[in-house]
């Protein structure tokens, strides 16, 4: 499992599979007031939960229109990102609402991932992915003619790009105190050639949510830093090929922790918080650590409004 470095992990965990039989996990959520794992099997066209007191996987819906990565609104609700709807979107008890799916006149190209801030608005990803991958959404065009992050003002309708030095920003997550914004760039533009980014970006956050002073803030040597969170001591947990890897505030690697498949997310979740769930290709993975999410999704409002019957 490689050496994780001081209080990472809980003494003696081990990484297990805790479900399987996916197409390719993604945009994994723990969902407090259920006390399941949702994400996605985006390839399959569909939403999965396991309860993990019973060990049983259940599908949450089918025909989805290729959901991605997803958060929690501050009531509680679910907030997720739809390739094949070009949108935002929120579910509440299995009804689902588009929230916003365009800029400037032209569609998004397909909304990746997805967090809130404190002041209640939502940051997003959008890079080409579910227009140009059909087994990921439906061909389409890009018709603000690049990839940029957004951020929304549910109070104010307001729509803007914070970020558009990334060729495709993929996840993204806050500092614990939001004063520097994450984004991962897993541009693929030379991937045939051995090249596209492998690095996760740090953006200084400033008052009314603009982004400044972009730099690199980790390279990821074994494939690419796909979805990732932030613990409440700034350290990010990273997908990175076959491994999970955790990188100090400065930028430092800390530890890199074998998984069996390619790597698409990680969440933190469980009864206090501190498992932390991999999306891996086929299968769901849990580790016992000594971290937890600093956007405190785990322990959001007790509304069970994402949910429904299954």
């Amino acid at each position: 499992m490689g050496t994780p470095d001081n209080d990472l992990l809980r003494a003696g965990a081990a990484l297990e599979q805790v479900a399987t039989g996916s197409t390719w996990c993604e945009g994994p959520l723990w969902l407090p007031a259920l006390k399941v794992l949702r994400w996605s099997d985006i390839p399959g066209n569909r939403i999965l939960e396991l309860d993990p007191a019973t060990g049983r996987t259940r599908v949450h819906r089918t025909d989805v229109e290729f959901t991605n990565g997803r958060t929690l609104d501050h009531d509680g609700s679910v907030l997720q990102c739809s390739h094949g709807r070009r949108a935002v979107e929120r579910e509440v008890d299995g009804a689902v609402t588009t929230v916003v799916d365009r800029w400037s006149g032209g569609r998004f190209n397909s909304p990746n991932d997805i967090v809130v801030a404190a002041d209640g608005t939502y940051w997003f990803t959008d890079p080409p992915y579910g227009i140009v991958f059909p087994r990921e959404g439906h061909p389409g065009e890009r018709e603000y003619g690049d990839h940029y992050v957004f951020r929304f003002d549910p109070a104010t309708g307001d729509v803007r790009p914070v970020v558009i030095d990334v060729e495709e920003p993929n996840g993204l997550a806050f500092s614990p105190d939001e004063s520097v914004l994450y984004v991962s760039d897993t541009s693929q533009a030379l991937a045939a050639e051995g090249g596209g980014n492998h690095h996760i970006r740090a953006y200084d956050v400033l008052p009314g949510g603009r982004c400044k002073n972009g730099r690199v803030f980790a390279v990821i040597s074994d494939g690419v830093s796909d979805g990732f969170r932030v613990d409440v001591q700034g350290r990010v947990w990273t997908s990175a090929g076959s491994s999970v890897q955790v990188f100090a505030p400065t930028g430092d690697l800390l530890a890199t922790i074998p998984v069996p498949e390619v790597v698409a997310n990680v969440c933190f979740g469980g009864p206090d918080g501190t498992d932390l769930y991999v999306a891996a290709t086929t299968s769901i993975y849990r580790l016992s650590t000594c971290a937890r999410d600093a956007a405190g999704s785990w322990a959001a409002g007790a509304s069970a409004t994402g949910a429904s019957a299954t």
